[in-house]
């Protein structure tokens, strides 16, 4: 039985594009780009020229792109070296009861070293109001970390919104992009965005591989201490075939692209939302499907179900799908996320999973998933009524 891939925000199967320039780089590059001869600068030049690509994807310039090992640490890098560098301006952090765990448990690690931190509310839609950032912001305010799009129920952020009202503030705006980052618009220069945060493995590319925009002028150290590459802003040899396969993502990205892929995934939440009702399930979605939401994610709440085995029956039957982040799915703590939005007591937080889609998904695999679905529902539900 081949297995039916719905779990795209947790991470992609690597393209044909990445594959060859890994391969290729891997066999032909293995240069240290930090020195001077021959090798050295022809990995440099490769290192360069991937630099510049995944610069212009987000409209910034190639110097404020520092290579990371992905999502996590570009996160890490952002909030402790801001609170370091900055603490003599204030100690006080603005961010969401929603991010990610590797901006949450940083913001606790500052909490235990006297920084405050307010965690914005969201409402059942999974996003923030404006007026709650603004209540918040005050003159010890030094950084604001608000993710562009949550991973668990696609809910997007007023990120632009964000930007102009603290382009006059002195809080850095540091946005977690790593579920947006080569499905959404990003232009850091328009949105007057400070930090932002990605990884290579959302978009078909690399794993342990990403990347932390620094916008110029910017000044703190390097979260990993050692060797002075990335221009001191980040020591250790850089992993030239892994930019290299993550350039080699990006250009697949292009403008047409993108708006072909939310197309068809927005089709893919109105084919399971309609197929589902046509099999009378008993299900609601978690947040929104507007335009305020991202395409590629939907969180179900299949009422009466547990999380746990619903999922695990779609796994039997073949479809991989997750109970929300997969950074936490070894975790049996129920969703901080469903619970900001309903509160812990409703059963949303513990009977409900995401489905997300990607590249390869396709018609047949978002039929295949209604029908097993409803069957499972069907089946568990017979069970129960006896």
């Amino acid at each position: 039985m081949s297995e039916v891939y719905l779990d795209n925000a947790a991470t992609t199967p690597i393209s044909d594009e990445v594959l060859t320039e890994l391969t290729d780089k891997y066999k032909n590059l293995f240069g240290n780009a930090s020195t001077l001869y021959g090798l050295g600068r022809q990995a440099k030049a490769v290192l360069e020229d991937s630099r510049h690509v995944i610069a212009q994807s987000i409209n910034a310039d190639d110097d404020e792109i520092v290579f990371t090992s992905g999502g996590s640490e570009s996160d890490n890098t952002a909030v402790l070296r801001t609170a370091e560098a900055r603490k003599a301006l204030g100690r006080h952090i603005i961010t969401t009861a929603v991010e990610h765990e590797a901006i949450l448990k940083p913001m606790h690690y500052l909490e235990k070293h006297g920084f405050r931190v307010t965690y914005l509310p969201v409402d059942e839609n999974g996003q923030i109001s404006m007026d709650d950032l603004k209540d918040a912001l005050d003159d010890d305010t030094i950084l604001v970390s608000i993710m562009s799009v949550n991973n668990e129920v696609g809910s997007i952020m007023p990120i632009h919104e964000i930007g102009e009202l603290l382009k006059v503030h002195q809080a850095w705006f540091h946005t977690d992009a790593v579920q947006a980052y080569g499905l959404t618009d990003i232009d850091v220069k328009r949105d007057h965005i400070d930090l932002l945060s990605t990884s290579a493995h959302k978009i078909n590319g690399p794993k342990m591989m990403g990347f932390l925009y620094r916008k110029d002028g910017l000044k703190f150290t390097s979260f990993v201490l050692g060797g002075d590459q990335e221009e001191k802003r980040r020591a250790g040899t850089e992993n030239v075939p892994g930019i290299a396969g993550f350039a080699a993502a990006v250009k697949t990205l292009t403008p047409t692209e993108k708006a072909k892929r939310e197309t068809r995934f927005r089709g893919f939440k109105q084919q399971i939302v309609a197929g589902l009702k046509a099999h009378k399930v008993d299900f609601d979605v978690n947040g929104s499907l507007d335009t305020n939401s991202s395409p590629h994610v939907l969180n179900l709440w299949i009422k009466g179900i547990s999380t746990y085995v619903m999922q695990n029956n779609l796994d039997l039957d073949g479809y991989a799908i997750s109970g929300g982040s997969a950074c936490t799915a070894g975790n049996l703590e129920p969703s901080h996320v469903l619970i900001a939005m309903y509160g812990k007591d409703n059963p949303r937080v513990s009977e409900s999973i995401r489905v997300s889609f990607g590249r390869y998904t396709t018609e047949a695999d978002v039929n295949g998933f209604i029908e097993t679905t409803a069957k499972i529902v069907e089946r568990l539900n017979k069970r129960r009524a006896r």
